[in-house]
This record gives C-alpha cells, structure tokens and sequence, in this order.
C-alpha cells in the first residue's frame, strides 16, 4: 500500500543509519504513551497511522476518529509497545497527524463558510502539495470536507496556459484532446477571459477552469454563459488568489468548485504531543 510505502521513506529520513539517541533506551523497556492534542481542530490521519504504527508492531487504541473535533488536552490514541521503537516513531507520526489536521481544520472552516452562501459548492484542492507528502495532504482535505481534486496528471485531462500555446490555442488544444483521449477521462481546460471561457464552452469542454478571475469577472461570464444555453453544459471553477479572507465573495457568484493551493502550501499545522505516561520492564530482551 502507498502510505506503508511513504512512511518507510519517512522513517529511513530519519533514522539512517540509526536512531542513536534511543538506543540508549535498555531493550527491555516498554512504554505506555497517549496522544495529546494542543490545538483546537479536526483531527486527521489517525485511521491510517493507527494502520502503520501496528504493522509496526505497537498496540494502538483510538481514542478520536477522523474528522472529529479537539480540543487542547483531548487524548487522541494511547499507544502501547517497545521503548525504542515508540521513541524512533514519535517525530515521524506527530509530523503526519499534525500537518494533516490542519489541512482538515482549514479545510473544514471553508467548507462551512462557503456552505453557509452556496451548499452546492465544492471547495477543492490543487496539486501545490509537498513533494512526496501528497497522499496524506488529498487525505486530510477530504476528511476536512474538500473535494481532492486531481490526485496526479493520470486523474484528468487539465489543459493549462502552457498547453494551449503549444498546441496553437483554446479550440486546437480541446480538439486534440477530445480525439486523443479515453472517453472516461474528463477534459478541463483553463481559461483567462469571458471570451475564451465561452469559446471552451462551445468546443466542448467538461469543465472550465476561470484562472484569475475577480467575483465580478465570474459573474458576467456566467451570465454571458447561461444567455448562450451553455451554462448547464458545462462545470465551472474559480481558481487563482482564492484565499479565507475572499473565498465567501467567491461563493456568492455560482460556481460549482472553488480551487484554492492554500489548503496544501500554506496552513499552519495542530500542535500535537506524545506523553509517555507508564514504563514497564519485560523479563527478557524484545525481539
């Protein structure tokens, strides 16, 4: 599976060649430790790092699940097994609860504000992610309430300002793509003015994305769409400068998705300890 892969990788970071501080810590040694939360969130990750600490061979009881509310002092899983081994594990499991739990926090707040204005409206992610994190980061925006969007290039056809150059424009770079590509595969295209966004329309496109749009912008365009009959054709999504501060103005014009790269680039992380509440000796060493 892809998350026992990744955090592989997470722990050969670091701990290679070794973890030389907790191998001071006597083999026989067992601990008992909780999961504190310091931040008021979402909690998120937890069914999967309950997954990977026990194919590490640790006990884990869960205590808050995906998607749930904490506050600061809430335990959120105990977890029970070899010193060293809980020790070598702490920083690498903490960076993944804490990171993912504030995009699910994040994500959770702009989903009830623009739900608030438009219950219709999907708040989605973009692919402004952390290289190699990416899994955990669609993770927490969906248990959060967003939609993921494109997990990688394989998802969907997304037809960006690069590609249209190439390709010598709006309506070439649709007609290729049309002809060139499965039929299951939606075609997006990204658009900077009303005009392009109708020309889109018209050669076929599944979903336009309006790159830069002002919420005056959005609006016209879509009215300029529906005088057409081509707005039910097609689905719309702002994207570009999108932050909480504008978001709601962006919800009141009638798009369908609101795509914003700050979910991923630019939250701030929950606060999240580990406390070691019981030491246990085992009669012999831990294999």
């Amino acid at each position: 599976m892809i998350e026992e892969r990744l955090f592989d990788l997470y722990l050969l970071e670091d701990t290679f060649p070794a973890d030389v501080t907790s191998a001071i810590i006597p083999e026989n040694k067992i601990v008992v430790a909780k999961m504190i939360s310091k931040s008021k969130g979402i909690v998120a990750g937890i069914k999967v790092i309950k997954h990977l600490l026990e194919r590490k061979g640790l006990s884990v009881e869960l205590h808050k699940n995906d998607g749930e509310e904490i506050t600061p002092g809430d335990t959120i899983l105990t977890i029970r097994g070899p010193a060293r081994l809980v020790l070598t594990l702490e920083r690498t499991v903490l960076n993944i609860v804490m990171r993912m739990s504030g995009i699910a926090t994040q994500t959770r707040m702009l989903v009830e504000m623009v739900h608030k204005i438009n219950p219709a409206v999907r708040i989605a992610a973009t692919r402004k992610t952390t290289p190699g994190f990416r899994y955990f980061e669609k993770m927490a925006v969906e248990i959060g309430g967003g939609d993921t969007h494109r997990f990688n290039l394989a998802d969907m056809v997304l037809i960006k300002d690069n590609h249209i150059k190439i390709l010598g424009g709006i309506e070439n770079a649709l007609s290729v793509a049309k002809s060139s590509v499965s039929f299951s595969k939606k075609v997006e295209i990204e658009v900077r003015t009303k005009e392009e966004a109708i020309t889109a329309a018209k050669c076929g496109a599944d979903i336009i994305m309006l790159d830069n749009f002002s919420p005056e912008q959005i609006r016209e365009t879509l009215a300029e769409l529906k005088r057409l009959d081509l707005r039910n054709h097609v689905i719309i999504e702002a994207s570009g400068g999108i932050t909480p501060q504008n978001i709601e103005e962006y919800a009141k014009t009638g798009v369908d998705v609101i795509s914003l790269g700050y979910l991923t680039h630019s939250v701030k992380s929950l606060d999240i300890s580990l406390k070691i509440i019981k030491v246990e000796e085992c009669e012999s060493k831990i294999h």
